[in-house]
């Protein structure tokens, strides 16, 4: 008899999604971390699925190439999650990065994010 797989923890779908954030490839973080049909909310609109993601992903990069990142507050209630962040790239910063997570069945089913960059151009 097959011994069913353990469901994660939203912590540790968490924790996977920004490890690979930082060091794996958006395709890994997807394909382990999020729901096909994944909606995400964010101040430039609606986007949906793996292809939304990438396209954001795509965006972040643009906006914070090689940036390194520092996660301050993580908090988790039941399915929900919620995420406190900054970012520092050679001319860009972010200060207020906050990300917040629907995690059930061991996937991230939707999300919020929000971030202002800023110019460290002078």
């Amino acid at each position: 008899m097959v011994k069913p797989t353990r469901i994660r923890s939203g912590a540790e779908v968490l924790d996977d999604h920004l490890r690979e954030s930082q060091t794996g490839s958006i395709e890994d973080d997807l394909a382990r971390n999020y729901a096909e049909d994944v909606v995400i909310l964010t101040g430039r609109g609606v986007y949906r699925g793996h292809d939304g993601l990438r396209e954001l992903a795509k965006r972040l990069g643009e906006e914070l190439p090689n940036a390194a990142f520092k996660y301050h507050t993580r908090l988790f209630e039941g399915e929900l999650g919620f995420l406190e962040w900054a970012a520092r790239a050679e001319d860009a910063e972010v200060e207020d990065g906050a990300a917040s997570y629907l995690i059930r069945g061991g996937r991230i089913v939707a999300q919020t994010i929000h971030y202002t960059v800023k110019s460290l151009r002078k």
